[in-house]
């Protein structure tokens, strides 16, 4: 059994395919054989050293799979074995076997591949949560997502257009006519700066209701004057912490520095009319029956055809290095597969826009 590690912290050389034994699924537990595990963010934060949550080094990244169930432990139900399914796992997913808790797995519905299937948890709940949860997004409403092109900002777009929602983005300008093909009214530069008086002009100086803002430090209060009267600005990353090379404990204390500590209080909110909340997925696994309800809403719209992941790549566990140059170098366009080494899934070829906006 062939699984990814993280042997120390650095850059995405540091990633090794490693054999270790077959696990064996404990009380509550289905053993899971891995088709194809996303990629995410959070796995460059913990490469880098950056993200909090992530276990002692070496450790096996990975948030979610897609696969079979081909085992069950004491108490699970055995009607699991055989089961096409997409899980949730607090890392380890960048392995060809993995055993999870029961309650973390879900059936996949009928027709659904599995690499849309792995591309499914992570980056949709998450937008689920900021846009259905946190700051519902209704008809009329206008948004303001950051990094429209990556997996979440993807699955934001998606969410957004099953209702009369008029979203706008950014993105690196090489990804622009993209988003203005899915939709998007108006598109920025991810890196410009004050793009908040844009923002005034492309609403007619009103601002946004919702704004969603990856990148932490700095981009906080750019974000938050982006938005109108009882707007609200939700926070769900710390992405300007990795940026490459330059990532590491000082990246992070610069992004940390630009944050807006003193000037977001909650007298200014009350004065100003808008909130601001935030979302980390990963401090989430207590409230699993609560979750386990989006995600079952989140696979009725993937069934029915109504959501569907955009896919940038599908790479083999030993080009795992590659995929993480593609998230951190900011290259990708929807979502980052990974698949064991010989699976007919595998796709080392990027997807051509077209291509992208069909899947």
């Amino acid at each position: 059994m062939r699984q990814v590690w993280i042997g120390r912290k650095g850059e995405s050389s540091v990633l090794e395919l490693r054999e270790g034994a077959s696990p064996e699924p404990g009380p509550g537990q289905v053993k899971v054989r891995v088709a194809a595990a996303g990629v995410n963010f959070a796995d460059i934060m913990m490469r880098r050293g950056l993200y909090p949550d992530a276990p002692a080094l070496p450790a096996v990244p990975g948030y979610e799979v897609a696969g079979e169930v081909v085992a069950v432990g004491t108490g699970a139900d055995p009607a699991w074995v055989g089961r096409s399914v997409v899980a949730m796992c607090n890392f380890g997913g960048y392995s060809e076997e993995i055993c999870l808790n029961e309650a973390m797995v879900w059936p996949v519905p009928a027709g659904i591949d599995m690499v849309a299937a792995a591309a499914l948890p992570v980056n949709y709940l998450t937008a689920w949560q900021m846009i259905r949860v946190m700051a519902p997004a209704g008809s009329g409403d206008t948004v303001l997502v950051h990094s429209a092109a990556g997996g979440v900002g993807q699955a934001v777009v998606q969410l957004c257009g099953l209702s009369e929602v008029t979203v706008l983005g950014s993105a690196s300008p090489a990804k622009h006519s993209l988003l203005r093909a899915q939709g998007l009214v108006h598109v920025f530069d991810s890196r410009a700066r004050d793009f908040a008086a844009a923002v005034r002009v492309a609403t007619d100086g009103r601002g946004v209701d919702i704004a969603l803002e990856p990148r932490n430090g700095r981009w906080i209060m750019e974000s938050y004057q982006s938005l109108a009267k009882c707007g609200r600005l939700v926070l769900f990353g710390f992405s300007a912490a990795a940026r490459g090379r330059r990532s590491g404990t000082l990246s992070a204390l610069r992004t940390l520095a630009g944050v807006p500590w003193l000037k977001l209080n909650p007298i200014r909110l009350m004065n100003d009319n808008k909130s601001l909340g935030g979302v980390n997925l990963g401090r989430m696994w207590d409230q699993q029956a609560r979750t386990a309800r989006w995600m079952e809403s989140l696979l009725e719209l993937l069934a029915a055809g109504r959501i569907a992941p955009v896919i940038d790549r599908v790479l083999p566990f030993s080009a795992a290095a590659t995929a993480h140059d593609r998230l951190e170098n900011r290259q990708n366009i929807g979502k980052v597969i990974l698949v064991p080494d010989g699976s007919s899934l595998r796709d080392d070829q990027p997807q051509s826009t077209e291509e992208a906006l069909e899947s």
